[in-house]
């Protein structure tokens, strides 16, 4: 495979010297480089190969847009037009950035927008904190700068020549991988395990299965590979993120959540799935308002509280009207048997009432057509016969895409 280039974004006009020197490591790897400038003041060295000017003449309102003067401003038009210089580009082999809290944001806006498995390294003064709002659904590598980003010297020049040789690898390593099946997405819980895992059993000799970890920032991935076409169709079958969105839980969706099946059309089965459980960290973090509900430790840094009626119905209202939007092929399956391994007969948050209204307000506001269909199952989540049925449901509508 022929290499493309590697490019080095960062605020030449503070971190200049920096940039330079991670350019000269990358390029004794026998790699072409390109390095940009995102600043969004004067830079202070000639070493850009593209000028700031150039990618903020990107930005949709123009370079005026970017060099405003306040600061502010400033650096969120210069990741808008950052981000759309990265997309314009067809000889990108891979993207290394430098910055602090500010440059992050900026150069992560454009990394999040690239292809999944395009090399992307950030080295950061802010990656050993919550790096969520910079990684998004992206498969993005947070490096510790461990100094700042200001000055060469005995501790820099190590982290910046391991991230240096760490992108130099990831380009130089790419493989290739024969795509001879068609992919699906599926999202799976602890508690969806069984069901998931029986799914890709029966579907692994036609597809390539790629199951995500319904963690918020999981469902956004598979959503995002859906928008890419990366996927042939979904199997939803753990839709508990919204749980968390709606009651202010740890792994919330977007509102987004189920956007890409509507603007794409792809064949798409879904489930109930742990939409028992909103997600909390450790028991002390539960909030006040929560403390005497039905909490389970599901283990010591995650606390689970089960959904009651009310919260059931506006979850099932919240799903029936994005699946509404569906003008895809749709299947959408209620296992009136219990929605996770928690759910059920003797397990702690076994709720034959929550469930019922969740089943209710669902039905009562999803609008069937002939390609948009939900079907009650007499069984739990986790058992053979919703495996099977799940199956077949996307075997039926698949054959159809």
């Amino acid at each position: 495979m022929s290499l493309k280039c590697i490019y080095i974004a960062g605020t030449c006009d503070t971190k200049g010297d920096e940039l330079a020197y991670v350019k000269q490591l990358v390029e004794a790897n026998a790699l072409p480089t390109s390095l940009v400038d995102v600043s969004t003041g004067e830079p202070r060295t000639g070493a850009a190969d593209i000028a700031a000017a150039e990618v903020a003449a990107c930005h949709p309102q123009g370079k005026a847009a970017v060099f405003t003067g306040d600061r502010g401003r400033s650096v969120s038009a210069m990741a808008q037009a950052f981000e759309r210089f990265l997309l314009s580009r067809d000889d990108i082999a891979g993207v290394i950035g430098l910055g602090g809290s500010s440059g992050t944001a900026l150069i992560t806006r454009g990394m999040r927008a690239l292809p999944i498995g395009l090399p992307k390294l950030m080295l950061s003064t802010v990656a050993s904190g919550n790096v969520a709002s910079y990684v998004g659904p992206s498969d993005i590598c947070m490096m510790y700068s461990v100094t700042d980003v200001a000055g060469l010297n005995r501790i820099s020049r190590t982290i910046l020549a391991n991230a240096a040789h760490a992108i130099a690898g990831m380009a130089s390593a790419q493989i290739e991988i024969e795509e001879d099946k068609p992919a699906l997405g599926l999202t799976m819980f602890g508690v969806t395990t069984p069901c998931v895992t029986q799914i890709v059993d029966r579907l692994k000799a036609s597809y390539d299965c790629l199951v995500f970890h319904a963690t918020g920032t999981g469902g956004q991935s598979m959503e995002k590979l859906a928008d890419s076409r990366l996927v042939n169709g979904i199997l939803d079958i753990t839709t508990t993120e919204i749980c968390d969105l709606l009651m202010g839980g740890i792994f919330p969706c977007t509102e987004d959540r189920f956007g890409a099946i509507v603007r794409t059309r792809l064949p798409y089965v879904g489930s109930c799935g742990a939409l028992d459980m909103v997600n909390f960290a450790g028991r002390e973090t539960v909030p006040a308002h929560y403390r005497d509900r039905n909490l389970y430790e599901h283990n010591p840094q995650i606390t689970l509280m089960r959904t009651t009626p009310d919260e059931n119905a506006r979850m099932g209202r919240w799903i029936g009207e994005k699946l509404n939007a569906c003008e895809g092929p749709v299947r959408f399956l209620i296992p009136e048997g219990g929605v996770s391994a928690l759910d059920a007969p003797g397990k702690p948050f076994w709720d034959p009432e929550a469930n019922a209204v969740l089943f209710g307000a669902l039905e009562s506001t999803f609008r069937a057509t002939p390609d948009r269909i939900s079907l009650r199952l007499p069984y739990h989540i986790n058992s053979p016969e919703f495996a099977d049925a799940a199956v077949a449901a996307f075997r039926d509508i698949a054959s159809e895409a």
